[in-house]
């Protein structure tokens, strides 16, 4: 009776958050993708203007954003940029994407905004292998456990989720952990998000709409378009495809 009394205390205790509103920040250290942009034959302008940059800006760039789920449904939204900054402009430093994703049919639609040109990619969920831990963490007030992950073949994620918001969703594409997450990094791209503040509330599922506009194709035909238009592009032109990508 004392052991079934104290499992019913813990349930009552433990919170279930079904549908809401989640703003994430992504940081991004700008002093090291700012650095990994140099080479020997761009090192005579981009050192300067470096040192121009670290006079006037902080290290990490902060980025806002909204994820509004409802069971099986996510809506990620990011925020204007109100101080991009073009002497570094960067797809791995922007935001590129509105991202819906119906995780009951495994469907997901995105706007991505790539260069001034908007497409409207409708593909299957990315699936990704995750490794779950048992290290955790609290994000947002929320009990958070660790799982890693590997995508693109190179990219190498941490992630952050909490099965007290059921919803397998997250920021950006990233989903299938046993329940929301709060927190992703990727280390290696100097990158993270972090959920900074949840709001339990009622959001009818009739709200939460795919983008609609943009010229329509699936990740196949976005990968070769966006290789066609950046053959020469070198070392840039790798990077802007794996952050355009994801």
């Amino acid at each position: 009776m004392l052991a079934i009394a104290g499992y019913t205390a813990i349930a009552q205790a433990k919170r279930f958050t079904p549908s809401g509103t989640i703003e994430f920040e992504k940081s991004v250290n700008m002093y090291a993708v700012i650095q990994k942009m140099m080479d020997k034959d761009n090192e005579s302008f981009f050192l300067p203007a470096f040192e121009a940059y670290k006079k006037q800006k902080p290290q990490f760039k902060k980025l806002k954003s909204t994820l509004t789920f409802n069971g099986n449904q996510t809506l990620f939204v990011p925020n204007e940029d109100a101080d991009e900054d073009q002497t570094f402009s960067s797809p791995m430093v922007t935001q590129n994407n509105t991202t819906y994703t119906n995780l009951g049919d495994g469907l997901s639609t995105t706007l991505k905004t790539v260069f001034e040109q908007s497409f409207l990619v409708k593909d299957s969920i990315r699936h990704i292998n995750w490794k779950i831990t048992d290290e955790r963490r609290d994000i947002a007030g929320y009990s958070c456990r660790r799982a890693n992950a590997v995508v693109m073949d190179s990219i190498y994620v941490v992630a952050f989720y909490t099965d007290e918001i059921p919803t397998s969703g997250g920021p950006e594409s990233f989903t299938g952990l046993p329940g929301m997450i709060l927190g992703l990094a990727m280390p290696h791209e100097n990158i993270t998000w972090f959920a900074t503040r949840v709001t339990d509330q009622t959001v009818q599922a009739a709200t939460i709409k795919p983008p609609s506009k943009g010229k329509p194709m699936d990740n196949k035909k976005l990968a070769e378009t966006i290789k066609s238009a950046m053959t020469n592009w070198g070392n840039y032109g790798k990077t802007a495809l794996k952050a355009l990508m994801l």
